[in-house]
């Protein structure tokens, strides 16, 4: 029997994170023993009385609204490791969950030593199109490409390789959390997995995607664009608040510490303002518009 903890941080989301729980109570657990640590982060919309209500087995930590996600992630697995698990997963609640996605991920864990497996990230509202799924590193292209046009179809059909895993569900082996500690919080008050993965990938983990363990994720709510904002935004959005998905000094941070070398990541960091300048940024329309080699051929094993 092997025991997993998950771990989620949430804030002022209640119906979101209620079907999350709701979806995670139907999952199979043949073989798993599974309990589950939410961090309520000073939600003011009565998320953690109803958490309490419906799933009392649940187990909450309540932070007073400035853990954000990294640290509200780290607080929850600090928890989690108090009851000795095998295996921590972050995860967001934002997602629903195949039935079987646990046990694929575990069962891939334990097929290939030293190796935290990703789930296979689709999108709810579309849900054969995959969502940031195995980006590829391409220093000209500004860093992580991320991928507009990969499917279900399009993916290998056994666990592949990647360097890098969106923490939106993320299976550690607490050897691993034992070895190299958590997240960093302090660069990284949000996207903290963009560090993170990385950084066991270059201290001898494997980073596997396991294509059968599907999860169902809500598109992105992405903050208004740089040149809409007003001055004094658009500075604390670019220089000062290392949260925002915008800001110049986390992506900095990102590119230096996830790429395969800090010269490669430190160019990378200025060909995303020649790209933003041509307007052929990886991360706008121009990217959307540009054909893709489908992921099984890109990451053949």
């Amino acid at each position: 029997m092997k025991r997993v903890e998950i771990v989620a941080p949430v804030h002022n989301r209640r119906e979101i994170t209620l079907q999350c729980l709701r979806s995670l109570s139907r999952i199979a657990t043949r073989g798993i023993d599974v309990h589950i640590v939410i961090v309520d982060d000073g939600s003011a919309d009565g998320t953690g009385e109803a958490i309490r209500k419906e799933f009392p087995k649940v187990e909450i930590v309540k932070g007073d609204g400035s853990l954000w996600f990294t640290e509200g992630t780290n607080v929850g697995v600090r928890t989690a490791l108090k009851h000795n698990p095998d295996f921590v997963l972050m995860m967001n609640d934002d997602q629903v969950f195949d039935s079987q996605f646990l046990q694929y991920m575990v069962e891939t864990a334990e097929k290939y030593p030293r190796s935290i497996i990703g789930s296979l990230l689709l999108l709810w509202d579309t849900p054969h199109k995959l969502f940031q799924t195995s980006p590829r590193w391409e220093t000209f292209s500004g860093g992580w490409r991320h991928w507009h046009h990969q499917t279900v179809w399009t993916i290998p059909e056994k666990a592949w390789e990647v360097g890098v895993i969106a923490g939106n569900c993320l299976l550690i082996p607490v050897q691993a959390i034992k070895e190299l500690g958590l997240m960093n919080s302090k660069r990284y008050p949000n996207f903290g997995d963009a560090e993170y993965t990385p950084r066991l990938r270059k201290n001898g983990w494997k980073l596997l995607i396991e294509p059968r363990a599907r999860v169902f994720c809500q598109p992105n709510n992405l903050p208004g664009k740089v040149g809409k904002m007003s001055f004094r935004e658009k500075i604390n959005a670019l220089i000062f608040n290392l949260g925002h998905i915008h800001n110049l000094r986390r992506r900095f941070y990102a590119n230096l510490d996830g790429a395969p070398s800090k010269l490669q990541g430190a160019a990378a960091f200025c060909a995303f303002f020649v790209r933003a300048a041509l307007n052929k940024s990886p991360e706008g329309s121009w990217a959307n518009e540009q054909p893709e080699k489908e992921l099984k051929e890109m990451f053949k094993s």
